[in-house]
């Protein structure tokens, strides 16, 4: 048996991850969310009546709670972070704070374990972004070993950025001077059912089924990529399951999609989904730091375990716009 613990266990990653490794039977799961942001939905406790789960709700920078875990994990994945574009603007004092403890204290938790788990660190491609910003031009696709640059340490939409950028050095160091193995994954856009209400496709999917007309969307030049969900936590079980993954030094990995689109192509492609379109568009500029255009290079994850996307983009919004159908924001 495989006892695996996942923080963050109730948000958009944590609980397809969950529901992913439920497939194998020798897994067995203890999930921890502060429930903030994660959500105690229909989706989540059906997942909770499987009795190899067991859910614990805590706050992970109050470090008391560690006392009170399991001494005994095999794989740990910190997936819990607060995230979503709006907050990094509205609150990013509590970005900082937040992502930066909860990540010190799981490291100071795991270095007082006599059984060293192995860690999967989930960073994001906010962590090179500023380096697309300060330095113009970067390879596209992006490889994993660029530049990682705060551009404006003023500027909010930074906070979480930086929150990653220092996370994956506190990891990096941590596993070396500590004798544990991890991984750290950086996501490119993963999207899906159940990922809340605060990001580009969930937002545009609400908009659709209240047929706002003028649309408003924002800079439609910009490019990106989505990866598909179930195709996501298959990469990060993947990695966690190979012994590839290992070593020292620890390996950094981009998981993501390949096909890039406009966020016009993207809006154009949602609404071919739904069966409806506007009729004019109320065209808003990217917020400030925005980046023009991102795609990360996945060779390294092909070549350490050979995953690559399988979700076609179509496929994966028409079970995405779907699912915001039939579960608007309450």
């Amino acid at each position: 048996m495989k006892k695996i613990f996942i923080t963050g266990g109730a948000g958009f990653i944590g609980y397809h991850l969950a529901k992913h490794l439920l497939t194998d039977p020798n897994n067995i799961l203890v999930l921890t969310d502060n429930l903030q942001r994660g959500r105690r939905d229909d989706d989540f406790d059906a997942l909770l009546t499987n009795d190899r789960v067991t859910f614990i709700q805590n706050d992970l920078t109050d470090p008391s709670v560690y006392k009170t875990f399991d001494t005994d994990f095999d794989h740990i994945y910190h997936l819990a972070a607060v995230n979503g574009t709006k907050l990094f603007y509205q609150m990013p004092q509590e970005v900082l704070r937040i992502n930066t403890m909860s990540l010190v204290y799981i490291l100071e938790w795991i270095r007082t374990l006599e059984k060293k788990p192995k860690l999967c660190f989930t960073s994001s491609n906010e962590a090179y972004a500023g380096a697309l910003k300060s330095f113009g031009i970067l390879p596209i696709p992006t490889p994993e070993q660029v530049p990682l640059v705060v551009s404006d340490p003023y500027n909010p939409r930074w906070s979480y950025a930086a929150t990653k950028l220092v996370g994956e050095l506190f990891v990096i160091h941590y596993a070396k001077a500590y004798d544990f193995p991890a991984v750290i994954v950086r996501p490119h856009n993963f999207y899906g059912p159940r990922a809340g209400f605060d990001h580009v496709l969930p937002e545009w999917s609400q908009k659709i089924v209240a047929r706002q007309d003028p649309f408003v969307l924002y800079s439609p030049d910009e490019t990106r990529t989505f990866c598909y969900i179930t195709d996501a936590v298959l990469a990060m079980q993947m990695l966690m399951d190979s012994t590839k993954t290992n070593a020292q030094p620890i390996e950094t990995v981009h998981i993501s999609n390949t096909d890039e689109v406009t966020m016009q192509e993207l809006v154009e492609k949602l609404f071919d989904v739904a069966g409806w379109r506007p009729k004019a568009f109320d065209i808003k500029p990217s917020p400030v730091g925005s980046v023009k255009r991102r795609l990360g290079d996945i060779a390294k994850i092909k070549n350490l375990i050979g995953w690559e996307p399988k979700t076609p983009l179509q496929e994966g919004l028409r079970k995405t716009f779907v699912w915001y159908r039939e579960h608007p924001k309450k």
